[in-house]
């Protein structure tokens, strides 16, 4: 009777997981994807999957300008957010949904040139809020292109 109870508490937790790697990730506060914690394209491309509305498409743009302007990107999601870094040098840029805009952040964005508009407690760290038709794809590419050049964050 023990072996046969293990066997379907086995088939149950094995139907939970399988469910669940197909659910729609939960959408936090403004909208922003919980995506678990992992390394790769995979979890990046299941954050702006599911991505709310105009932001999905503005994710799909934004991945795409750092791939092309960074061969060889390293991607990642960290709490809750796509990250682009270089292997060996750390992260330089990240996005993450807010209600009415995507916020696209510079690690080292005091540097870049022009200087990102947004600026909070880490002296180094520059931002710029993107709403919905706002992209500039020229301006975008300059800053990925400066960023990627200087030293990243280390998150170990």
């Amino acid at each position: 009777m023990a072996g046969t109870r293990s066997r379907k508490s086995a088939r149950v937790a094995t139907r939970v997981v399988a469910r669940r790697a197909g659910a729609k990730p939960v959408l936090l506060a403004g909208g922003n994807p919980q995506i678990a914690k992992a390394d790769g394209d995979p979890p990046v491309q299941a954050y702006i999957a599911a991505m709310p509305g105009w932001k999905s498409d503005l994710g799909r743009r934004l991945d795409a300008l750092i791939v092309r302007t960074v061969p060889g990107v390293r991607k990642a999601v960290r709490w809750n957010s796509p990250f682009y870094g270089i292997e060996g040098r750390g992260w330089f840029a990240s996005f993450h949904v807010f209600t009415r805009y995507v916020k696209v952040t510079f690690f080292r964005g005091a540097s870049l040139r022009p200087v990102p508009p947004g600026s909070g407690k880490d002296p180094d760290a520059r931002w710029i809020d993107i709403r919905e038709g706002e992209l500039d794809e020229s301006q975008m590419a300059a800053w990925i292109r400066q960023a990627a050049a200087l030293p990243g964050w280390d998150l170990t």
